[in-house]
């Protein structure tokens, strides 16, 4: 089990690699449009400083609860709104959108600079301090593999839009991808409802470099060894790290030739099309 100490160095190493990224974009990279509907690399920036504000315990801006109440009532919101942190969300980017790159990197600085402040001091029992989480009351240790992850596939969503790859490899892109490995029984078991006696395994190419197999028997699960399979699906890193994050259009990713599937097609493209785990 990775220490709550670890993670939040995980979470510093993924601050720091948007920070050197931002530093080399000039304004209308800035305003590039990304796999995330309506938002623009700027855009994934300000949602990620946005969520440490309320976390570091900052006021929030006029601005962003006017919005934030608006949309929550239907007079208002983006793309991404759904009601609650979905709205304080769009909120957030919303209350941004005038001000500069250099000036969304700053506040992105300063505050995930505060909120490492007041992570690094903690020992045991401060991560174990309750805390709010997406999935609802929590604690800091588990409330902080949820912010590596957010960050991370925005990091990813900015690289991808800007073709700018990078920070794929280390701690905190293994701790991401074992979360969305951690997902694929969910998908195959509860989202495409395989049967019992099916077996499917996907193969990632690059950084990931994995075999992941599933068997059904009452419920999905991980497996090892990798069984022979009912279907395989072959990608790299970043078709499953698209796929199960709602990135990109199924169609599209599929025509491109970025996935590969044998035995059983319509599980296989059950799976492509029910992928995305994104909360």
């Amino acid at each position: 089990m990775t220490s709550g100490r670890a993670l939040v160095e995980q979470l510093a190493s993924v601050w720091e690699s948007i920070g050197a990224l931002g530093d080399a974009l000039d304004e209308e990279e800035w305003n590039t449009p990304t796999e995330c509907p309506g938002w623009s690399v700027q855009d994934n920036v300000t949602h990620l400083f946005g969520i440490e504000a309320m976390l570091a315990g900052r006021p929030t801006p006029k601005a962003v609860t006017e919005t934030a109440a608006a949309a929550m009532e239907g007079a208002a919101g983006g793309v991404h709104d759904k009601g609650g942190i979905g709205a304080l969300n769009e909120a957030w980017v919303d209350a941004w959108r005038a001000r500069s790159g250099a000036e969304t990197l700053a506040e992105f600085r300063a505050i995930t600079g505060e909120r490492l402040a007041q992570l690094r001091p903690l020992d045991d029992d401060g991560f174990e301090t309750p805390s709010w989480t997406p999935m609802g009351p929590g604690t800091i240790a588990t409330l902080l593999p949820f912010r590596i992850f957010d960050s991370w596939v925005h990091e990813q969503d900015m690289r991808r839009a800007l073709g700018r790859p990078g920070d794929v490899t280390g701690a905190a892109a293994d701790n991401c991808y074992a979360q969305l490995v951690g997902f694929v029984p969910y998908v195959v078991g509860k989202k495409v409802g395989a049967p019992t006696g099916t077996t499917l395994v996907l193969e990632i190419s690059g950084a990931a470099n994995r075999s992941i197999g599933v068997e059904v028997d009452g419920r999905a699960r991980l497996t090892d060894p990798v069984p022979e399979p009912t279907a395989r699906l072959s990608m790299d890193t970043d078709t499953f790290v698209r796929l199960m994050n709602g990135r990109g259009d199924v169609d599209e990713i599929m025509a491109s030739g970025a996935v590969h599937l044998s035995g059983d097609q319509a599980l296989g493209r059950a799976f492509v099309d029910q992928a995305n785990v994104l909360f």
